[in-house]
């Protein structure tokens, strides 16, 4: 195929082939590109001829790409990260005008405790922009930045794309909530001793605390894990349930309630919570300008500790 060919090639197909091959999924495509799932049905058959492939077979409840179609995924990512990457480049961005749709990966302690007033901010200053947040954390984030699911995020993290950029935003620093009347802080025995609650996206009942905890050979029992932090306020209150959380959601969480939040009785090494974005974005000026708010409105130097 020849320059001239590709005249005949809806571009608007490729990105929904690629949507296609990461989601797996019609309807989830359908909502990820703000299309009916009619439309989607239709590009899949005209990507089906364009290709000469069935791309996608149901398996049972499933959809799976065939190895032809995860070739020409390889082949036709990075081009189509280059296109945008010089379309974002050629454009100027001015918050006050824009209608952009911007996606964000945010881990629940970021979003609840650090999250609203960045938006505030972003709907002050760009009242016509569309924020789209998909729950993410360490585990998730890779493959939601590698698929483009979100250009940026925010989380604790670890192994990322190769392509991907990170900054330190803060040190996560940690607190333990409760909601009981007695008054004076915590001692290590009682600490270990009280039931604990704990955050915990995947269901898990142990985390890094219980490894500080296990240096010093003490041990906590965990008897409730819940997805989200919101959720704690009306857990904790009038009970004997504690719970050990980012310093800036127990600033959140404490706010207009009886809930208090103090100082671990033994030392917590602090995780980084980071922004981490594909490189694609780097140089694109609506990507630069969100990520300059969010450093603005979620790192240290801007949003200190509140304990402190």
């Amino acid at each position: 195929m020849n320059r001239n060919d590709l005249r005949r090639i809806d571009l608007s197909l490729l990105v929904i082939f690629e949507a296609l091959m990461f989601e797996r999924n019609l309807t989830r495509v359908a909502e990820k590109l703000f299309l009916g799932q009619p439309a989607i049905s239709s590009a899949l058959g005209r990507l089906r001829d364009l290709f000469d492939d069935p791309l996608l077979l149901r398996n049972g409840r499933m959809m799976e790409p065939t190895a032809r179609a995860m070739h020409i995924l390889q082949e036709l990512k990075p081009a189509l990260d280059t296109i945008s990457s010089a379309v974002s480049r050629a454009k100027e961005f001015d918050p006050a005008t824009s209608c952009d749709v911007f996606r964000l990966g945010l881990s629940d302690d970021a979003e609840f405790g650090l999250f609203p007033p960045l938006l505030n901010h972003l709907r002050d200053v760009a009242p016509g922009i569309i924020v789209v947040v998909r729950r993410a954390n360490y585990l998730l984030m890779p493959s939601l930045l590698g698929s483009g699911e979100i250009s940026v995020g925010i989380s604790y993290t670890t192994d990322l794309p190769a392509n991907a950029k990170r900054r330190k935003l803060r040190d996560i620093e940690t607190k333990v909530l409760r909601g009981d009347n007695r008054p004076g802080g915590l001692t290590l025995d009682e600490y270990c001793a009280r039931p604990h609650a704990m955050v915990s996206f995947s269901g898990s009942l142990s985390g890094n605390i219980d490894n500080d905890l296990s240096r010093i050979g003490r041990t906590r029992k965990v008897v409730m894990a819940v997805p989200q932090f919101s959720s704690l306020r009306s857990l904790l209150a009038g009970t004997e349930l504690i719970a050990t959380i980012p310093d800036y959601a127990a600033c959140a969480l404490v706010q207009g309630c009886s809930l208090r939040a103090e100082q671990p009785p033994f030392e917590i090494d602090p995780a980084e919570l980071s922004m981490v974005w594909s490189a694609v974005y780097d140089n694109d000026p609506a990507e630069r300008w969100l990520r300059s708010q969010i450093v603005k409105f979620m790192s240290e130097e801007s949003c200190p500790n509140p304990y402190n």
